[in-house]
């Protein structure tokens, strides 16, 4: 008999893998802080308990996938939260990126009452959430990794067991890094592009299959020529992440030069209130700085 699972946080991410997990025959009861984003779900047959003590009193398993820490802290440990309603030998599975020490320690309040905990951040975007192609970097005991694959299975593709409770919010990380280096690569690059007077997309065409090709140049430098700022992941999100990555790092002692460049510069973008936009609007800031504008008519150039 499959496992009871339920799910907390339909965010940008939350719809598209709830989704995915019904498709692959394991509708999730669902609980969301703001209620009228699940509507849509409602309407496809979703049900909808009224608190996350009430999801996890119905399930065997439950996913989170929130905001931030103080966030998954409030679902699992607060007053109506996981830790209410959940039984022992159940198993609950954070996707949210958070603190790894804050994911340990909420870990073993959960081994307390006999609860299980992995942490399985992930990747992808939110085309990734909806195509069910979603990175999943996960923490925890390997028994319990394979109690849920079948759930990540219908999630994403790239599943990895990377280490004990806590390791996959550091291998997060290591995913942030990476991507906001990139995407300030991108940004420099189709700046350099626009003001030459190159055809952008051509550009494109000619090295996106090259040594310089990424997921990022790949899927984002298309919205940033044609200027769409909808979000695969906000600028906000993404500073939370950023904020994650700066304090371990110090933690560490370990330099992120870049990574807390591009901190900076998507604190100019917050200032200007873009923090909703997508993280591929990180050229604005070089816009401001050149005076050009990626895709526009007049590149700019010898200015």
């Amino acid at each position: 008999m499959s496992e009871r699972v339920g799910f907390i946080g339909i965010g940008i991410m939350g719809q598209g893998m709830v989704r995915n997990l019904a498709r692959a025959g394991r509708r999730p009861l669902i609980w969301n802080r703001t209620r009228s984003r699940l509507d849509d779900l409602v309407a496809e047959g979703f049900e909808v308990a009224e608190s996350p003590a009430a999801v996890a009193a119905a399930s065997d398993v439950v996913i989170t996938c929130v905001s931030d820490t103080p966030d998954v802290e409030a679902v699992i440990l607060g007053e109506g939260g996981v830790l209410e309603g959940i039984e022992a030998g159940s198993l609950v599975i954070d996707m949210s990126t958070i603190s790894p020490r804050a994911t340990e320690e909420i870990g073993k309040r959960l081994a307390e009452k006999d609860v299980r905990m992995l942490d399985a951040p992930i990747s992808g975007g939110s085309e990734g959430a909806a195509k069910g192609t979603l990175s999943i970097m996960v923490g925890g005991e390997a028994d319990q990794v394979e109690r849920a694959k079948p759930l990540f299975e219908a999630m994403g593709k790239a599943i990895t067991h990377v280490g004990p409770l806590g390791s996959g919010q550091r291998v997060k990380l290591v995913n942030q890094i990476l991507v906001v280096v990139n995407a300030l690569a991108v940004s420099e690059a189709l700046l350099f592009a626009q003001a030459g007077g190159l055809d952008l997309e051509k550009t494109l065409e000619a090295v996106v299959p090259g040594a310089a090709g990424s997921w990022m140049l790949q899927f984002r430098g298309p919205q940033v020529v044609k200027r769409d700022w909808r979000p695969g992941f906000t600028i906000d999100l993404q500073q939370k992440d950023l904020r994650l990555v700066l304090e371990a790092a110090d933690q560490l002692g370990t330099p992120v030069l870049g990574t807390s460049l591009v901190f900076n510069l998507y604190r100019t973008l917050q200032a200007e209130g873009l923090g909703g936009e997508g993280n591929h609007a990180l050229v604005k800031a070089l816009e401001r700085l050149s005076g050009i504008e990626v895709g526009a008519a007049d590149t700019g150039a010898g200015r």
